[in-house]
């Protein structure tokens, strides 16, 4: 027969805590091992000194992730997911349609700056790892495609090829990431999607300040160009 916990006994259930305090650790294990691996790349990281590193055991280091490459894969997923939500997040406070796009993209220049070039060159050179920024490139370039058919619909944008222009991001968010187009341009990352912001909202304005003349009137819109405001 079971004995029944007498009511009167207030000692504090500490199972319930040690588990708590558990989670707590391995989150900040988890965030400091993030910090090294987005500054240091992973490739020539052993678990042995991250274990050194963080100041605990490698049985401590393996209740995050079994092996090397599921913690890697874990810090990359940790990344984006919250570069996306603190992009979100300065985004929907933006009220103006117009101005999200340049909220978006200065939002993505910050995350940028959180990784180095190594830990770029090592997520790209995996394939796990090259995966999940794919997906999160393409989900970039369909969110960008999304604000501007907003902004088409609220009148403040021409209609043009949405999809086209939010493939433009994509390529040149690959293009600032690989470091090729910051050593072409001298540009920082911060200024390169400041300028590519710029860039996107004089095309896409629907034609305030703008006007076109009578030589390009009768071109096709492939021909066309907008003069200079």
């Amino acid at each position: 027969m079971t004995a029944q916990p007498d009511p009167r006994d207030r000692r504090p259930r500490r199972t319930a805590r040690k588990r708590v305090v558990d989670t707590r650790r391995q989150e900040e294990l988890l965030r400091q091992a993030e910090t090294i691996i987005l500054t240091e790349g992973f490739t020539a990281v052993t678990m042995d000194e991250l274990a050194q590193r963080l100041g605990c055991s490698k049985a401590t280091l393996y209740s995050l992730a079994s092996t090397k490459e599921q913690l890697v894969l874990a810090v990359t997923r940790a990344f984006f997911r919250d570069a996306t939500a603190e992009i979100e997040q300065a985004v929907q406070a933006e009220p103006d349609p117009r101005q999200r796009i340049r909220v978006y993209l200065t939002g993505v220049g910050t995350a940028m700056r959180r990784h180095s070039n190594a830990f770029y060159d090592d997520m790209v050179g995996y394939e796990p790892t090259a995966q999940i920024y794919r997906t999160n490139s393409a989900a970039a370039a369909h969110r960008v495609h999304q604000m501007i058919e907003e902004g088409v619909q609220t009148g403040v944008f021409r209609a043009l090829n949405g999809h086209f222009a939010a493939q433009v991001v994509a390529v040149t968010i690959d293009a600032v990431q690989s470091g090729i187009l910051l050593e072409s341009t001298g540009l920082t990352a911060g200024d390169a999607f400041s300028e590519l912001g710029d860039l996107l909202l004089d095309g896409l304005s629907s034609g305030q300040g703008a006007f076109e003349s009578p030589s390009t009137a009768g071109r096709s819109p492939r021909d066309q160009v907008s003069a200079p405001r």
